[in-house]
């Protein structure tokens, strides 16, 4: 039987919303670099690529008309690579990965690049929102239009999760991303680029300037418990503030997907294989749980169990989701999101599990690791969770 393995990885470093370095450039520019990286890692001729999928969660605008097949051709792919925009929310990069995992054993093809753009920057703010609800859905299920804030507020509530262990949290993934950053352990999955961004300047006011992009921009080194306290929540009498939850990003990130068949011929040593995937839904008022229905799923059609994996990597949205997913599965804490996740990382909504998936690989080679799990709660209530055993 054909498996799917993935033998590169790269990624932009993930900037700040509005204020950071990717607050002018076109998602294009970001999936482009990225590809144009993931290709180039793998030792491949760029006209052998299959097709390009990449996921995107608000994919429209700077992002918008079929971004995967833009980004190929900026990446300098011939014309002759097709591409392919998904969109399942967060879970879209990760949901790319595995479509073109399982368009190879498939048989459909042998190489594929697949992962996720984000510019929250230059979309969010602009999105069309004519008819964004369905009247039956408003009255019969408002939930599926909340916003993911309020869905968190919900999960704290319901499962009476408190501020404090939120913020211990949140310290916690600054701290372990502080501590990575310092050792190098993000220099192997991140590809720099020169950009040109918008700045305030305090005399001339809004001014371009050209800047070299290589680190994460939303880690604070120094975070602790004591101070992620005194911040404000994001809704007033509310339990989530900007400490305890992931960060607005833009960026993107590929992988190179190909047969092990291919890999093999080529002479290519693969970072690991695709094992399986998973998607379920759950109440849209508490998408954050998503992953405890999907995780399972993934892992009982493997055959496997929690204790079967050795690193897990689940997205940050909120602290409070986290929490109750690490618990509720019973993941064990030094186990998890190991070098920190979004709060600390960033959340670039349709790049995430391409980073998750790319950083738990290579961080699973370096701890000796034989199987990761990478899960996320979507929006809409729903989680997704990949499995890949680490080579």
């Amino acid at each position: 039987m054909t498996q799917a393995v993935i033998v590169s990885t790269a990624r932009t470093p993930f900037a700040k919303s509005w204020k950071g370095a990717f607050n002018m450039t076109h998602g294009a520019t970001l999936g482009g670099h990225a590809i144009e990286h993931a290709v180039r890692r793998a030792g491949i001729d760029p006209a052998e690529v299959d097709d390009v999928v990449l996921g995107c969660g608000t994919p429209e605008g700077a992002t918008g008309a079929n971004i995967a097949r833009q980004a190929a051709l900026r990446a300098g792919l011939p014309v002759t690579v097709s591409g392919m925009t998904v969109n399942r929310f967060c879970s879209s990069g990760l949901q790319a990965i595995a479509l073109a995992a399982q368009r190879i054993v498939a048989g459909e093809g042998e190489i594929y690049v697949a992962g996720g753009v984000e510019s929250i920057s230059c979309v969010q703010q602009e999105m069309n929102t004519h008819m964004l609800s369905d009247p039956w859905l408003a009255k019969n299920k408002p939930e599926i239009y909340w916003s993911m804030l309020q869905t968190a507020e919900q999960v704290a509530r319901r499962y009476g999760i408190g501020r404090d262990a939120m913020d211990e949290y949140g310290a916690a993934s600054q701290q372990r991303a502080e501590a990575a950053l310092a050792k190098g352990k993000f220099v192997d999955e991140i590809a720099p680029i020169t950009v040109t961004a918008g700045v305030v300047d305090k005399a001339l006011g809004l001014v371009t300037r050209q800047l070299t992009v290589e680190h994460d921009e939303g880690i604070r080194p120094g975070t602790t418990k004591e101070g992620l306290g005194g911040i404000r929540s994001a809704l007033p009498g509310g339990l989530i503030s900007a400490g305890n939850a992931s960060q607005f990003s833009d960026g993107a990130g590929a992988c190179v997907v190909m047969s092990d068949a291919r890999a093999q011929k080529l002479g290519l040593k693969a970072l690991g294989r695709f094992l399986g995937f998973a998607v379920a839904g759950c109440e849209p008022d508490e998408m954050g749980v998503g992953p405890v229905f999907a995780i399972p799923k993934a892992l009982a059609r493997l055959g496997l169990r929690t204790e079967d994996i050795d690193l897990w990597e689940i997205n940050e949205a909120f602290a409070v989701q986290v929490l109750y997913c690490r618990d509720k599965l019973g993941i064990p804490a030094e186990r998890l999101n190991v070098n920190g996740g979004a709060i600390a990382v960033g959340h670039p909504y349709g790049v995430s599990g391409q980073r998750l998936a790319g950083h738990a690989l290579i961080e699973g080679r370096r701890r000796g690791a034989r199987r990761v799990c990478v899960s996320m709660c979507v929006g809409g209530g729903m989680g997704a969770a990949g499995v890949f055993e680490v080579f």
